[in-house]
């Protein structure tokens, strides 16, 4: 097992991901939907800045989800199994960036649309809701290619965990099945976010259980695959 320097820094970045991830939604005053209602502006202004700064807190979850996954792999990154590695981590950290831009749209949108319909009637909002309808659309594209990218990068990785055996038994299978549903739901339920709430709170706690188990164990690099080949 390797347990050094470079594992405890992957450990911590897993845990400080699904903290900053989860913390920050969890403390959003308000959440926005799959779509953008004139109602979101008006709840939004309530705790403007608050909202703000924990829709911050989130995005960086995901860049921190990317930083604790490049990490990963290259603890990891050996023979004969490095291809799957580098092309299971490529999609997750892919998908973990979409899912950062697709975020952003929802902070950028729900603060500047505080401005824009600040003191306007009925009307005027319907014609700006009207306006980001399509902008609206691709970011929700955006949302679903990303969580299907993260699921297909997940099922992939969790073959090369189970196949070497590198972390344990119940966390390499937990790994391979997480990426199928988070692919199948998507999948199965494409126009409805909500069905994929609570796996968003699976993910981050898997988040979590993979930083307590590197921290605590390490990582399996069978030395007879780094040196055979």
């Amino acid at each position: 097992m390797k347990n050094d320097l470079e594992t405890k820094f992957t450990g911590w970045a897993f845990i400080g991901a699904a903290a900053l991830l989860w913390g920050g939604w969890m403390l959003l005053p308000h959440h926005i939907g799959e779509y953008f209602l004139p109602s979101d502006f008006e709840e939004v202004n309530k705790n403007l800045w608050f909202w703000i700064w924990m829709y911050r807190v989130h995005i960086f979850g995901w860049v921190g989800f990317s930083i604790a996954m490049f990490a990963l792999i290259s603890n990891i990154t050996q023979k004969p199994y490095s291809p799957m590695v580098i092309a299971g981590g490529g999609v997750i950290i892919a998908g973990t960036f979409v899912l950062a831009l697709s975020s952003a749209f929802y902070y950028g949108f729900g603060a500047w649309g505080v401005g824009q319909t600040l003191g306007k009637t009925s009307e005027e909002i319907q014609q700006f809701m009207d306006n980001i309808i399509f902008t609206n659309y691709y970011a929700t594209c955006f949302t679903r290619f990303g969580r299907v990218f993260t699921g297909a990068g997940m099922a992939l990785i969790g073959v090369v965990f189970i196949k070497w055996n590198i972390l344990n038994t119940l966390l390499n299978w937990f790994t391979l099945v997480l990426g199928f549903v988070i692919m199948g739901v998507i999948l199965l339920i494409p126009e409805n976010f909500e069905p994929f709430k609570p796996v968003f709170h699976i993910e981050v706690l898997w988040m979590l259980i993979m930083g307590i188990v590197i921290l605590k164990n390490g990582v399996n690099v069978p030395e007879a695959n780094a040196t055979k080949h």
